[in-house]
């Protein structure tokens, strides 16, 4: 397992060095076979908050697009990670944190995280990715709700629309995310990332080219070791102890 860590000195405000460090963590964890499974995580009190309102308030629309495209670049290198990504929230995801967060496969959240979206107040949306993903996760009503209104979800809450998929008390969200990182890690590394793959590269394809990218990377993993373990495993009535290749 291997942890990306949000070390910020300040409470709020995104780090201009932030899109390049996130594109470069995501390519190291990716590339690195010894990592089979990757954990988000910021501190107890904050996974992740949005952009440093000061800064932002007098940017040009020039400025805005070309630092909203870094951001792009370092978001999408999360989500693309070729590994299961588990984001481990505690205390605030605002903004830019609640859109990281999305760039996750699994959220798992303490009890009293807060979670939201609350760009609409400052006149503008959402610019990485939240009117994208989060539709997706949860539909495009249910969203647009939230992104209309800016407010702010409890855990509870967010558990009850999809946002976050699990809530455990606070002082477990880091070994609750730990544990299931483990399962992911001692799992078929292969089948994994081509599960990724198939999920999300098909929803947004109709459902007959969705049902090809799944075909193929199902025929893909029929070339792997893990699933000759798996097999002999499921024939000899043991567990299988996968290999990760």
């Amino acid at each position: 397992m291997a942890t990306i860590r949000l070390n910020r000195p300040v409470f709020s405000g995104v780090d201009p060095r932030l899109p390049e460090e996130m594109a470069s963590a995501a390519a190291a964890v990716g590339q690195d076979d010894a990592v089979r499974a990757v954990i988000l995580y910021g501190n107890r009190r904050v996974f992740a908050t949005g952009a440093d309102l000061r800064e932002m308030a007098d940017r040009p629309p020039a400025a805005a697009d070309a630092h909203t495209r870094l951001l792009h670049a370092g978001f999408n290198a999360i989500a693309e990670i070729p590994k299961p990504v588990l984001a481990a929230i505690a205390g605030y995801a605002l903004g830019g944190g609640l859109e990281l967060a999305l760039c996750a496969d699994y959220r798992l959240a303490g009890e009293g995280a807060v979670l939201g979206l609350p760009e609409i107040g400052l006149g503008i949306i959402p610019g990485t990715g939240g009117t994208q993903r989060l539709p997706r996760l949860i539909g495009a009503g249910q969203a647009k709700k939230l992104i209309f209104t800016g407010r702010r979800l409890t855990a509870a809450e967010a558990l009850a629309i999809g946002v976050v998929d699990e809530v455990v008390p606070d002082a477990d969200v880091r070994s609750a995310a730990q544990l299931l990182a483990e399962q992911f890690a001692n799992g078929p590394t292969a089948a994994l990332a081509a599960a990724k793959r198939a999920v999300d590269g098909g929803v947004g394809l109709p459902i007959s080219l969705g049902l090809d990218l799944e075909r193929e990377q199902f025929a893909a993993l029929f070339n792997t070791e893990d699933l000759r373990h798996g097999f002999r495993a499921a024939l000899d009535g043991r567990p299988p102890a996968f290999l990760g290749h």
